[in-house]
């Protein structure tokens, strides 16, 4: 089944159709109650709206009901890791915002508001959102640099009874998990019997190596911008450090070439560059998810001369990783179910939802969703809201 509108682009973006679409910025607030009149204007505001206010302040649950806070997504960024921009500051991370925020209301049929903080301190951005507590139901936090967004969302998730989720890390995992399910079915390969290598130790890093293994991956090898992460090896932050206690079972040394010899699939979620000579060297009918944008760390071309199966994050090349395919659901299938907080179960079960609606479809060239298929949000929330319930978090 094709997604309606998912048309390749024909021509070069111009700066002129650019800039136009974004002028004014991309979102608009619009009201759901008529002001048509004098009397739904006294329902809506002054005096009516003056009842419900004394309802909610007499029971706080009612806010659910009667205000938009309980399905409101916070989408915050420090703008310290924007796309593939880096540290560019609060003001410039907006655009990302607003367009986060019209994917969330296009995709999940969900609300949210942008959210950029002149601050880089953890607690002050912890204290920020509990303090703004009773005006959203989830946050998505965005763009906050490594490893820096390993303290925050877990300082968020415990000091907030809303889901919280870095889309960087597990929107990421997520969608490159549903696409190596793809991929093997397409190959009839085990996922149990494949040594992934990923290539960065960042934020979408560290969550791929977490889901793969949850998902019962053979073996990861992560390789930073020293080489490969091993237990033992100087100078490891703690996340890294916990990272090197659970991947590399081989035991592997060296860098990229030497993680990749023999290698299953290679997951790049870093600015590295890849030879065509360390994809030949990978195993036979090797996988290749080339993430990287706007330069992907090895060419598709390049890739495909020798991978079975190659992916990346752009749209102009088949198999397009996107977040796209999972936040929107993720956190509709959250608030749906009431949960309090996006658990592995709930994310793996997004990654099988994802799968499943690709598999009607499935191809070399076709191992996910399109990121405009209308069936992946309502799949991907339904399955999630039923591994909330199943996980007691609802």
């Amino acid at each position: 089944m094709t997604a309606l509108n998912d048309q390749p682009i024909t021509s070069e973006l111009t700066d002129e159709e650019i800039f136009r679409a974004h002028e004014g910025g991309k979102l608009a607030i619009g009201a759901t109650a008529s002001l048509a009149d004098p009397r739904a204007l006294a329902i809506a505001y002054t005096p009516g709206v003056a009842r419900v206010s004394r309802a909610i302040a007499e029971d706080a649950s009612l806010a659910a009901k009667y205000t938009w806070a309980h399905r409101l997504v916070a989408v915050v960024s420090d703008g310290t890791a924007v796309l593939g921009l880096g540290d560019i500051g609060a003001s410039a991370s907006l655009p990302v915002m607003e367009g986060k925020a019209a994917l969330f209301k296009t995709f999940g049929g969900l609300d949210s508001i942008p959210l950029v903080l002149n601050t880089t301190d953890v607690d002050e951005i912890v204290e920020t959102l509990v303090r703004l507590r009773p005006s959203f139901g989830a946050v998505n936090l965005e763009d906050v640099a490594a490893p820096r967004c390993f303290e925050l969302e877990a300082r968020l998730i415990e000091a907030l009874d809303v889901p919280v989720m870095h889309d960087d890390q597990h929107g990421t995992a997520v969608v490159v998990l549903a696409a190596l399910r793809g991929a093997n079915a397409v190959l009839d390969k085990d996922i149990a019997s494949q040594r992934v290598v990923i290539s960065g130790a960042g934020a979408a890093g560290v969550a791929c190596a977490k889901i793969l293994l949850a998902a019962g991956i053979g073996e990861v090898t992560v390789v930073d911008s020293r080489g490969i992460v091993h237990a033992g090896r100087d100078g490891l932050n703690p996340v890294k450090a916990a990272l090197a206690e659970v991947t590399n079972g081989s035991g592997l040394r060296g860098g990229i070439a030497d993680a990749l010899k023999g290698a299953d699939v290679f997951v790049g979620v870093s600015s590295s560059k890849v030879g065509e000579e360390l994809i030949e060297s990978m195993s036979g009918d090797s996988i290749v998810f080339a993430l990287s944008n706007p330069d992907p760390e090895v060419h598709p071309e390049v890739a495909g001369r020798h991978a079975a199966i190659v992916a990346t994050g752009r749209s102009d090349f088949p198999n397009q990783i996107n977040n796209v395919l999972a936040f929107p659901g993720i956190f509709r299938g959250a608030l749906d179910a009431g949960a309090r907080r996006i658990t592995e179960n709930m994310k793996l079960a997004a990654a099988d939802a994802i799968a499943a609606v690709a598999s009607d479809d499935l191809a070399a060239d076709r191992i996910v969703p399109s990121a405009l298929d209308p069936r992946v949000g309502p799949e991907v929330a339904a399955a999630v809201a039923l591994a909330a319930r199943q996980d007691g978090v609802a």
